[in-house]
């Protein structure tokens, strides 16, 4: 017997010691590149420092988005321990319910002109208002449909079986009811797109836009209040106390059920957000619109540390300018930026499963 658990120990610490290695092995080989891209970007540069900020410009945009889509997946894991396949949907809803809200409010005519030309400002509220209820309702039902019920299963892989059968039947239903083909946003005037300000400099122009710079500040400011939601009110710290300990949670007399699903109804409006936002800047969008977002987005949550608040939140916006920035500089076509996104994905797996930040949403601060 004491020889076997030796035999089992050794092969054990063979094995710590293959993976160790080739992490070193993939991590020295993806610094290497990086380094010789580096070296050859300097000495024959392909692009100026306008075409460099640009992709910056962008980047932060879409990272912003990615970056609320990824505080949804991470504040459900921290709870239930599960990843919600389905929230990328959850975002395409409250994209859907937006866009029919600015179609009903530019409809909606008011002497000469309509309801979305006139208030503006208050026609944005609105639609943003609708596609996050839209989005939080979803959730809500979501979690008492598809998750409640096989929270206890012994089967481990039950929840992610559900969530993927969520995620298509999401999807399906949109397509029966909205159609296959793509929809346009129509804008208020104050976020037409593609106007805003021509910023000159030495070598060309920098286009910053009003959607880039909305979608941007708005996603600033809620990832802020999210964050400081979770921190500073009695909901935020149940939910911290849920992900550190459930049972203890419950002996405290913390209603779990209910966290869990106050959890959903968060992460929905926070998709929802990013719907909408999603919907004004690019304009363009189908039933299938929260599929790679949703899926990049998971990205985001894994490279940040699955299951911690600001590690989602820096992972959308890196994840975002490296999207951006990376096929210039390794030199490829820009239509292979998804693939840059799952590399990256691939490459914490292997190099750092834990994230970038490893401390997860119960240990940001304590309860």
């Amino acid at each position: 017997m004491a020889f076997n658990l030796f035999s089992s120990s050794k092969k054990k610490q063979t094995g710590v010691r293959r993976i160790n290695l080739l992490r070193i092995i993939v991590g020295l080989g993806a610094l290497s590149f990086l380094i010789y891209r580096t070296i050859i970007l300097i000495t024959r540069p392909t692009y100026g420092s306008v075409f460099w900020l640009s992709f910056l410009n962008t980047g932060l945009i879409v990272g912003g988005m990615y970056a609320l889509i990824a505080i949804g997946y991470t504040l459900v894991y921290g709870v239930m321990a599960l990843i919600n396949f389905a929230h990328g949907d959850i975002m395409m809803l409250g994209c859907f319910a937006g866009f029919f809200t600015f179609e009903a409010l530019d409809a909606w005519q008011i002497g000469e002109s309509n309801f979305m030309n006139a208030w503006p400002i208050l026609a944005i509220v609105i639609a943003f208002l609708v596609g996050t209820s839209a989005s939080m309702l979803s959730g809500f039902f979501l979690e008492k449909i598809a998750y409640r019920p096989l929270r206890n299963s012994p089967v481990r892989l039950a929840p992610l079986i559900s969530a993927v059968g969520a995620s298509i039947f999401i999807e399906t239903a949109a397509q029966l009811m909205f159609g296959a083909t793509k929809k346009t946003y129509k804008n208020p005037g104050i976020l037409a797109r593609g106007s805003g300000w021509n910023i000159e400099m030495g070598d060309g122009m920098i286009v910053i836009t009003k959607t880039g710079v909305f979608s941007l500040v708005l996603a600033l400011i809620l990832m802020i209040a999210l964050y400081l939601f979770v921190q500073k009110t009695k909901l935020g710290k149940s939910i911290r106390a849920v992900s550190q300990d459930k049972n203890t949670a419950q002996l405290m007399g913390i209603n779990t059920d209910r966290v869990a699903s106050q959890t959903f109804i968060i992460s929905g409006f926070l998709a929802g957000a990013a719907g909408v936002m999603w919907g004004i800047h690019n304009g363009l969008f189908n039933h299938y619109v929260g599929f790679l977002p949703g899926i990049k987005a998971f990205t985001a949550a894994v490279l940040g540390g699955i299951g911690n608040i600001p590690g989602a939140m820096a992972g959308g916006m890196i994840l975002g300018i490296v999207e951006s920035v990376g096929p210039a500089f390794l030199g490829i076509d820009f239509q292979l930026k998804d693939v840059i996104a799952f590399s990256i994905l691939i490459l914490v797996l292997i190099l750092k499963p834990s994230g970038l930040f490893t401390r997860n949403l119960s240990t940001q601060e304590k309860v």
